[in-house]
């Protein structure tokens, strides 16, 4: 028997969709969490600064390729089986490079031996990373018509901007005396060993009959080929520009920060503090949109894109216009709205834009994004910024510009309304959901 209808909806506020939140939610934490203290680790192994960076670019290229997979996976065995293989690999990376930092500082290993399991460790995170991310924003898709769709992904975002304000926020109370640098990991290990267990226990799998695809191909043949697709090429593309942009404010924020605060006689080691609260401001800024301002004017995904483009490009000009620190503040504050915008746009979009029995496919395709956005942009960002302050900000503002002009452009986005949502190809708004397995794998 085919689920009815009325099983599509998933509600913000149903324990299964807090489940899913607490996933995102504790992932993005660990990993931001990780990013705070692994420069004073770094410091404190002797290591080159751009050794350090080399592990999260090693892990960002995993995330990039294994992404596709997992999204393959996830039709095929079961969203919340993928939900927990991402979390046991988040878990067991977290640890790892905990264990790795103690063996370092305690002189267990030499530092050499230490920082090859850092990095290894990272490998796990960026190979088993985006398992759960995917596999939960296939989840609400599965669960959510096209008119609720754009809000539960706008939440479901929300949970990784949360996270990227508690993980810092949280990481210095891990730093004990007995385990030092490394108790942040373990701490974040634990976290999500417990919303692993949460997931287990209480996250429905589902009792949905599947439905195949319409051309007849099998589940895993489905998605390949996917980003050459012309329902989706528009939202690649404004996904790896906007991304992009994103990953060279990111990159830059701390050195333009310095800078900023260096003409006033401040210390590198004084602006640190006011770096964080850079950061806390931008994360602020992004949930602001995503809990507020989006549920509260109901946009779509073609307005989320171009107000996103076009606000992210306000902050980048403000950057460069600005002086001080407070105009540093204020400018990536700026883009981080424009951002919170535009991701729950092109994510949903792109959801929106396909047919039910692709929607792990088209997630894994947009995941990936957020991988390639940070392999090359934060080291192109930065050098440029070496060049000239205004050169990144400038560069930014181009290639938002283009987003920008790509939402008005694009035929694909164009004809996106919410009536014309569903993909001519596949079924239509009121069949169940095809890509969710029934009980774990149940087809």
């Amino acid at each position: 028997m085919s689920e009815p209808v009325a099983a599509r909806s998933l509600s913000a506020r149903s324990p299964a969709f807090m489940i899913l939140f607490a996933v995102s939610l504790v992932a993005a934490a660990g990993n931001m969490g990780l990013q705070s203290v692994l420069p004073a680790i770094g410091r404190e192994f002797g290591l080159a600064d751009t050794l350090v960076a080399a592990a999260f670019a090693i892990s960002a290229l995993m995330w990039t390729l294994a992404s596709p997979f997992w999204a393959r996976l996830s039709d095929s065995l079961g969203r919340k089986r993928v939900i927990m293989i991402g979390l046991g690999g988040f878990t067991a990376s977290m640890a790892g490079f905990g264990l790795a930092v103690t063996s370092g500082i305690e002189g267990w290993l030499g530092v050499g031996v230490a920082f090859v399991l850092m990095v290894l460790a990272r490998t796990v995170y960026g190979v088993f990373g985006s398992a759960a991310p995917i596999a939960s924003q296939a989840y609400v898709a599965d669960r959510t018509g096209p008119a609720d769709r754009t809000q539960a992904m706008s939440l479901l975002a929300s949970a990784q901007g949360l996270g990227t304000v508690a993980g810092p926020v949280l990481a210095p109370f891990f730093v004990l005396p007995l385990i030092g640098l490394a108790g942040p990991m373990y701490a974040f290990a634990a976290l999500g060993a417990a919303v692993l267990f949460l997931v287990w226990r209480r996250l429905p799998s589902g009792e949905v009959v599947r439905i195949p695809s319409p051309s007849g191909k099998p589940d895993h043949a489905v998605g390949r080929g996917l980003w050459k697709d012309r329902r989706v090429r528009a939202f690649l593309i404004y996904g790896l520009l906007v991304t992009g942009t994103q990953a060279v404010n990111i990159s830059v924020l701390g050195f333009h920060i310095i800078d900023e605060m260096g003409r006033g006689g401040t210390s590198v080691s004084a602006a640190q503090p006011f770096i964080g609260l850079a950061m806390f401001a931008g994360a602020l800024g992004t949930l602001m949109v995503q809990w507020g301002l989006i549920p509260l004017l109901k946009l779509q995904p073609h307005a989320l894109m171009r107000w996103g483009a076009a606000i992210a490009l306000i902050g980048n000009l403000l950057s460069i216009s600005a002086p001080g620190y407070f105009g540093a503040v204020v400018g990536y504050a700026v883009i981080s709205m424009g951002i919170g915008f535009a991701r729950p746009g092109f994510t949903a979009g792109s959801s929106l834009a396909v047919g039910d029995h692709e929607q792990g496919s088209v997630a894994g395709l947009m995941m990936s994004v957020a991988g390639l956005s940070f392999l090359g942009p934060p080291v192109i960002g930065v050098a440029l910024y070496q060049l000239a302050m205004p050169a990144p900000f400038l560069a930014n503002a181009v290639l938002l510009a283009i987003a920008f002009l790509v939402c008005f452009t694009s035929p694909q986005l164009r004809r996106l309304t919410l009536a014309a949502t569903p993909a001519a190809d596949g079924p239509s708004s009121v069949t169940p959901p095809a890509s969710q397995p029934g009980p774990e794998g149940n087809r």
